[in-house]
């Protein structure tokens, strides 16, 4: 890092110690009488504030230019740290393989760990990081680089950012056991707009099913420009397409859980030996197989990260209002409605609605925008 660009910034931290999830000692609440709440106002009194406040701190590094990423970049000794990638977050630590070759088993500078951020980890599968090394095969993250290409959704309140610094997403659909699911296709297809992420759409087990049945899903696709592949981990039906796909590139695999991305990595390159597990035929769901999102370099020129399987895929900080820009079928329809602000719901003159009418929108990919504008989960 170049001096001039070194400066001192303050950064917002962790809340130290946050309210309790439920009140305790209520066993004091029935105790009456001046002497308890004269105690209980001593004990409040404190010099040194506690509670639900913020924490600030001054960092020595540079203001990040780019969004997405971490809200400061500390400064660090590139004579004693060493570039890197993540290739897998598992707890508390991180496996980073280096640029020269090596990998390091690491844990997170504490400094970024009290970060005060939306994400729910700070550090992700796919990143760019500064490590120190502290011995031959452990280290710790220093510095995380600004990210780019993210596929993200929202969890627990917070940013989930499953995979980072990818330049596409295989989104991975099965045509038969589990059940097919084109609401959930569309949600993935919206996240990867936003991350400005090339789409794929790939429908595994086509081994399984008639693709006469389907040639209507994978028009709808294709005619949105998405390159749409009819595959099979089992027989290597379409593997070969997709294989072309993915070199010199950087892909994200991402679908519900049983739909087979570690069985169309297999095919993909014999001998990776990703673990893979049988659907349930109780449910009809997959069951957890991969645990952790992994990057994995590829004997051909490319890199992908396994994903697990998610059942719910919520979208991260997408506003309402905005939602018919991630739709490219509406663009052509939205200036031609007659009111501003149309959000082609109920109004009397929305263009898109007539589009639907007229099919040349789909009526699937429609109703999976008003389930978006209604907050529907569609799992």
């Amino acid at each position: 890092m170049s001096a001039d660009k070194k400066r001192k910034i303050r950064v917002e931290l962790r809340k130290n110690r946050e309210k309790p999830a439920r009140e305790r000692d209520l066993t004091r609440q029935y105790l009456a009488g001046e002497e308890e709440e004269t105690a209980a106002a001593i004990r409040q009194e404190r010099v040194r504030a506690k509670g639900e406040l913020s924490r600030r701190r001054t960092v020595v590094g540079e203001q990040p230019t780019a969004t997405g990423g971490l809200p400061v970049l500390p400064a660090v000794d590139i004579s004693h740290c060493l570039p890197g990638r993540v290739l897998r977050v598992q707890g508390l630590y991180s496996t980073v393989l280096t640029d020269d070759g090596r990998t390091f088993r690491c844990v997170v500078r504490k400094l970024l760990r009290d970060l005060s951020i939306d994400e729910r980890h700070i550090v992700v599968t796919g990143d760019r990081v500064w490590i120190r090394p502290a011995t031959a095969q452990e280290g710790s993250i220093e510095r995380v680089e600004p990210r780019h290409g993210l596929l993200t959704r929202g969890a627990k309140g917070k940013e989930h950012i499953i995979a980072a610094n990818v330049d596409q997403v295989v989104i991975v659909a099965s045509l038969a056991e589990p059940i097919l699911k084109p609401h959930l296709v569309d949600r993935y297809l919206v996240s990867a707009e936003k991350g400005q992420l090339r789409p794929i759409i790939c429908f595994n087990k086509a081994d399984l099913v008639d693709l006469v049945n389907y040639q209507w899903l994978i028009g709808m696709y294709s005619q949105l420009g998405i390159p749409v592949i009819p595959a099979s981990a089992r027989t290597g039906f379409g593997i070969d397409r997709l294989k072309e796909l993915l070199k010199n590139r950087q892909t994200v695999f991402a679908g519900q859980s049983g739909v087979g991305k570690s069985s169309l990595l297999n095919a993909i390159q014999p001998g990776l030996q990703l673990k893979v597990r049988e659907v349930s035929e109780a449910t009809q769901k997959g069951r957890h197989t991969t645990t952790t999102a992994e990057l994995i370099r590829l004997d051909f020129g490319a890199w992908v990260v396994d994903t697990p399987g998610i059942r719910q895929f919520m979208l991260w900080e997408i506003v309402p209002e905005e939602l018919d820009g991630y739709f490219p079928e509406f663009r052509p329809f939205v200036a031609l409605c007659q009111l501003p602000g149309c959000s082609h719901t109920h109004e009397q003159g929305c263009a898109v609605k007539e589009a639907v009418r007229l099919r040349q929108i789909p009526m699937q990919r429609y109703e999976t925008y008003l389930g978006l504008r209604q907050g529907d989960t569609f799992e």
